[in-house]
């Protein structure tokens, strides 16, 4: 009992000592206890361990477990805004990535100093004229042969170079910059000076709570792939960290292709938005297959679509019920394209075509009219939003893509990897916007390209003389459906003529009677084998040649290959850079004017010469190779045809005064061959003038007679009365 006393006292001592000092801590009383500093914005060598102690944080030692005694990391607590932060100060000048070297890169790319953006790509190998390519040939020319005289290199501003295009509230957008990123459905900006530069080309920012508790970092930098793309690929590699304490749903949107510029003295805006997807695993399980098939759409209609509340570019209500997934989204104007894609791993054997880990949806937003645009219209961006994720503690979701920035060459998009796989050829659109999209024949075009760079390449070894090559094919192609309907044609008058004096007679006996002088001279033509339906028949050449102009149009006006390329192998260039048929894709430019005149129509530049001679060219045709016509007209109908000829000889000129040179050398090439061939078949029907006018009889051409009749009688029934109600009237 005596010793088991004082073991009483002591524990009772312990417990009430216990009592006091808890109820002191609960009450707030005695000394204040030492904080963690988690006010501070944390460093990047901080951060980089987020389950680490912080230093002031000190470690009971009590029996506990491991995981308890280590620090807590921060959580985002209810209804807290979170805003991006730069971890250091933003540099004012970001360090650009490549050369305008074109031996080492293919493009020097400047970056905005907010957005972690792109300002300005600017080409090594490209420039503005034909004039500044070739004296930036002739340069690196005199600098291999060592020349003692060596051509200057035209200034760095005359190359060609893609700039951020628009503004949005008046601040520029840069290219593929960031947007804003989405944590548990609230949105927190990351556009603006919240980035800091880490390396050339590489961005981080920060969330942090209004404490300054970093959340999550965002690392973001471009990559220029070498020995891919043939040095025009990126490699965009973008993720989220999530220094937090608990899992959070994540989305990134950025800004992804918008509308590139409009080269000088474009005829029109073929800017275009276009697509490549992938079908379902259902349809498609290998995934292999990137489909390119209805999936362009102009800029002006993105705009109109935009304007009408319709933002949603990618994707459709189809693509929605069919589970498609998008591989490659870019937009293009004449020869260059931007274009964001699946990422493509070198290392990976077999690498995913999708792009849908990142691209989630795209959508139009309508920035400030452009002062660059003739009409004011405003400018188109498209924002690309990724997927929803849900990223655990400490874990990264990564949102990269690879991205093209280079010209619609089929050579690289249809041989580099990785656009071959992608099957980014169908960027490519030989195609003219607005009402004339659904007839330039691309499938033709595509031919015609083709055809022209096996010319090229391995028959004449010029540009201009392909195109001479192709009228003499085309001309050689169509010319049995030629020569049959002009031989047509020149019988069918012949024999017209010889018809005249019995058809006198049928309209001095029938003239008062309309029907029964159709019906009596139907049947004088059937006796004599005279089908005048048949003159429609020389027009079928016409006809069959006008896809093949309007083809070749897209071709000369879109293919990269003939951009800045002379005719005949540049020996016009030779006496002091003579400028005329220096460019096949501009006009010709035979007198260049100090001076410009907008006339309304066409700036007035230069004073070409390839329209001129094809306006005379027609007059020619016109004059002594139209075959004279078997039915006498009346003073208005001649009055009509004179006013057809005279707006042939002249508004063709006009219209094509500033098309590519190389479509005027075509056409007047073509009209010369044709010419030609005129003459030939007339002097084949003049060796035949003795011989009875005789149209061999068909089927196809009865059909057409009695169409031909049918349509008679449903004009003089019209005219007839239109005569019976004015006369009541």
């Amino acid at each position: 009992m005596n010793k088991g006393l004082p073991r009483l006292l002591l524990t009772l001592l312990i417990v009430v000592f216990a009592g006091a000092v808890v109820a002191i801590v609960m009450t707030g009383k005695g000394p204040a206890k030492p904080q963690p500093e988690v006010a501070a914005p944390m460093t990047a060598a901080a951060s980089a361990a987020p389950t680490a102690a912080p230093a002031a944080v000190q470690v009971a030692p009590v029996a506990t477990p491991p995981a308890v005694a280590a620090a807590p990391v921060a959580v985002v607590p209810s209804g807290v805004t979170l805003v991006a932060r730069a971890p250091s100060v933003p540099s004012a000048t970001p360090t650009a990535l490549g050369s305008l070297d074109p031996a080492r890169d293919r493009m020097w790319i400047e970056f905005a100093p907010n957005a972690a953006g792109i300002s300005k790509i600017t080409f090594s190998d490209f420039w503005i004229s034909a004039a500044d390519r070739l004296a930036a040939i002739d340069h690196a020319e005199d600098i291999v042969s060592g020349a003692n005289q060596v051509t200057p290199l035209p200034s760095n501003s005359q190359r060609y170079a893609l700039v951020a295009q628009g503004t949005i509230a008046r601040i520029t957008v840069p290219m593929l910059a960031m947007h804003s990123i989405e944590v548990d459905g609230a949105r927190v900006s990351l556009f603006g000076s919240v980035w800091s530069e880490r390396a050339p080309g590489s961005f981080e920012t920060t969330l942090v709570d209004p404490s300054g508790v970093i959340h999550f970092r965002i690392l973001r930098s471009f990559t220029v792939r070498t020995g891919e793309g043939d040095g025009y690929d990126l490699l965009l590699s973008q993720s989220v960290e999530n220094l937090d304490g608990s899992p959070h749903a994540i989305r990134l949107v950025q800004y992804g292709p918008g509308e590139l510029s409009q080269d000088q003295g474009e005829m029109m805006d073929i800017r275009r938005f276009q697509f490549g997807y992938l079908f379902n695993v259902a349809r498609d399980p290998t995934q292999s297959s990137v489909i390119t098939h209805d999936a362009v759409t102009y800029r002006s209609d993105v705009l109109k679509a935009a304007q009408a509340g319709q933002y949603e570019l990618w994707p459709s209500a189809i693509q929605k019920e069919q589970q498609q997934s998008i591989s490659w989204f870019g937009t293009t104007n004449r020869y260059f394209s931007v274009a964001v894609h699946a990422p493509m791993p070198a290392s990976s054997a077999t690498p995913s075509k999708s792009a849908a880990s990142a691209i989630e949806q795209v959508r139009v937003a309508i920035g400030d009219p452009s002062a660059l645009d003739p009409a004011g219209a405003p400018t188109v961006f498209t924002e690309l939003h990724s997927p929803l994720l849900s990223v655990a503690p400490g874990a990264r979701a990564d949102f990269s893509l690879g991205a093209f920035v280079g010209p619609l060459d089929r050579a690289i998009l249809r041989g580099d990897a990785p656009y071959s796989l992608l099957e980014m050829a169908g960027l490519i659109v030989y195609q003219m916007g607005g009402c004339c999209s659904w007839c330039t024949f691309a499938w033709l075009a595509n031919i015609m390209v083709v055809f022209l760079d096996f010319l090229h390449d391995y028959v004449v070894f010029d540009w201009g003389l392909a195109i001479v090559v192709l009228v003499l094919a085309v001309r050689l192609l169509l010319h049995p459906i030629s020569k049959k309907s002009q031989v047509q044609m020149q019988r069918l008058s012949r024999g017209m003529a010889e018809l005249k004096p019995e058809l006198d007679a049928l309209k001095s006996r029938y003239g008062d009677d309309p029907k029964r002088m159709q019906q009596e001279q139907m049947r004088l033509y059937r006796e004599k084998g005279v089908n005048p339906a048949g003159c429609l028949g020389g027009f079928l050449p016409t006809f069959l040649q006008m896809p093949i102009w309007i083809a070749l149009y897209a071709v000369l006006y879109l293919a990269f290959e003939l951009r800045q390329q002379p005719a005949f192998f540049g020996i016009f260039q030779l006496p002091g850079g003579w400028k005329f048929l220096g460019d096949l894709s501009a006009q010709d430019r035979f007198i260049p004017l100090p001076w410009s005149v907008n006339l309304y129509l066409f700036t007035f530049t230069s004073v070409n010469l390839l329209p001129l001679l094809m306006g005379g060219v027609f007059y020619i045709q016109q004059k002594y190779m139209t075959p004279p016509t078997t039915v006498k007209l009346s003073p208005e109908q001649e009055q009509q045809q004179k006013m057809m000829r005279i707006m042939t000889v002249v508004m063709f000129p006009v219209m094509l005064y500033t098309a590519p040179s190389g479509l005027t050398l075509y056409i007047m090439t073509s009209t010369l061959v044709g010419i030609w061939e005129s003459k030939r078949v007339r002097r084949h029907v003049e060796m035949t003038a003795n011989q009875p006018v005789v149209v061999k009889r068909s089927k196809a051409r009865d059909a057409l007679g009695r169409l031909y009749e049918r349509a008679m009688s449903r004009a003089q029934e019209k005219q007839q009365s239109g005569r019976t109600y004015k006369s009541r009237g």
